[in-house]
């Protein structure tokens, strides 16, 4: 019966939701028993964000191929094992690789789920699905930081990736069990490529927009390309933190031009993995732009924080999440909140002041030394402010997208928001390293202010002119 369908999509998200934060409370740990220094622990995080950006755009073309469930349940099964992986891992390196595993099993994983469920409902019966999905997923990632903490400082950090085995073996009989006439696979038209309701911090899910595109010819090229190119600038960044050596100097560079490559090809290509010609719409440049930089200085600092917590005030793993903790609700409290703020103060508003914020409490947590429960009233802020800034962002990046490409924008959205993410921790690891956490944070903080000066300096173009409504 559909139950199953539900039953398993909800119990993936939550394994999903789980591993996007359980992690960063268990670095200063990680690092602690694979001997390497704190700020080299990043690599844990940026090649996780990194590989689930190069995947997700995938998805789609790999559903319509397939069918959505039997993408979701490999997927499922891939991540589950990934998870195992990680928990034996014996140094560093394994570590780092199999983390690339599961992040690209779970960048499959989100849209492939939703793809599967709205093939199990019909279109009059999906809105009601939100009653049952955002709870879990809201909820799971808000308790990682928490769980993490907890876990690390109890039995071992191994246990933050073993916790995903029994979930993920739950949502793999789940599915396997449901009914094949409900995991009809979805034809033609959407897979289901968009990604959430939630404001663009990493944090949410939800039904995406997708048109989809059919399942053509795989952009091979653009694939390598991404992976290559965001690869070699995640790598460099990394050896940045752990000292900077010969090779990082070769990859950086080379990574970049890689990322330049992979401009020009999408720009030759009929169905390019990422269809960065949508970039020319202003609106949508805007509001890509603003939300990636967020996601640097929200990831970074997200980061930084709980390592300078534990490694320069001699905290433990919970202490750091349960400080940690009160973000997560924030995020939460603003998607409540932004329609009415935006409605009585207008989307630019709301944006500037969420952004300028945000910033504005990083340099704080920088500068100051306040008490735990400061920094968990400071940390509610973080989620409350950058929460409807982005939201509101990305609502307004929208507004000139057409249906025929919403599934094409959406997927390039989020892309470039998780490789944000990842390049975010990477900058604020080195500077940590280079120049101590304090410098980490402001990092943290100084890609928010670029964030508002794009949001501030990029003027969409007026809604008439509509440059993608009829474009496909």
């Amino acid at each position: 019966m559909r139950g199953r369908v539900l039953a398993a999509y909800v119990t993936a998200m939550c394994v999903s939701g789980l591993d996007a934060t359980i992690v960063n409370p268990a670095l200063f740990a990680i690092a602690a028993d694979l001997g390497v220094p704190p700020a080299a622990a990043n690599a844990v995080e940026s090649a996780f964000l990194a590989s689930l950006a190069i995947a997700m755009p995938v998805a789609g073309w790999l559903c319509d191929r397939y069918g959505a469930s039997r993408v979701f349940l490999a997927a499922l099964a891939a991540f589950t094992a990934a998870s195992g992986l990680c928990a034996l891992s014996w140094d560093l390196g394994a570590l780092v690789c199999f983390r690339v595993l599961q992040g690209a099993a779970g960048g499959v994983l989100t849209p492939a789920g939703m793809a599967m469920l709205f093939a199990a409902y019909a279109p009059e019966e999906r809105m009601r699905l939100s009653r049952h999905i955002v709870v879990p997923t809201a909820l799971a990632p808000a308790l990682g930081p928490v769980l993490g903490g907890l876990l690390a400082d109890t039995l071992s950090w191994r246990w933050a990736f073993l916790v995903n085995l029994p979930l993920g073996a739950a949502a793999l009989l789940a599915g396997a069990a449901a009914p094949r006439p409900a995991f009809a696979p979805v034809t033609g038209g959407g897979t289901g490529r968009g990604g959430g309701t939630g404001g663009g911090t990493g944090r949410g899910t939800g039904p995406g927009g997708g048109t989809g595109r059919g399942g053509g010819r795989l952009d091979v090229r653009g694939l390598l390309l991404a992976g290559a190119g965001s690869g070699l600038l995640m790598y460099g960044l990394n050896q940045a933190a752990a000292g900077m050596s010969p090779l990082a100097w070769a990859a950086l560079p080379a990574g970049a031009a890689l990322v330049w490559a992979l401009a020009r090809s999408a720009r030759r290509t009929e169905l390019p993995l990422l269809d960065l010609g949508l970039l020319a719409d202003r609106g949508f440049l805007r509001g890509a732009t603003t939300a990636t930089l967020s996601a640097a200085g929200l990831l970074g600092m997200l980061f930084a924080f709980p390592v300078m917590y534990q490694d320069a005030l001699a905290a433990t793993a919970t202490d750091a999440g349960l400080v940690v903790f009160p973000e997560a609700l924030g995020l939460m409290a603003a998607g409540f909140l932004v329609d009415r703020a935006c409605a009585r103060w207008g989307e630019r508003r709301v944006v500037a002041a969420g952004l300028l914020g945000g910033a504005a409490l990083f340099a704080f947590l920088a500068l100051a030394e306040p008490g735990p429960w400061t920094l968990r009233a400071v940390m509610f802020a973080v989620g409350l402010v950058l929460g409807q800034a982005v939201t509101a962002v990305q609502v307004s990046a929208f507004t000139t997208i057409g249906p025929q490409v919403m599934g094409r924008a959406m997927t390039l959205f989020q892309s470039l928001r998780m490789l944000g993410g990842g390049l975010g921790v990477g900058v604020c690891a080195a500077a940590a390293a280079l120049a101590g956490y304090r410098a980490a944070l402001l990092a943290a903080a100084a890609f928010l202010l670029a964030a508002y000066g794009t949001a501030a300096l990029l003027r969409p173009a007026p809604a008439a002119t509509r440059p993608h409504e009829a474009t496909g």
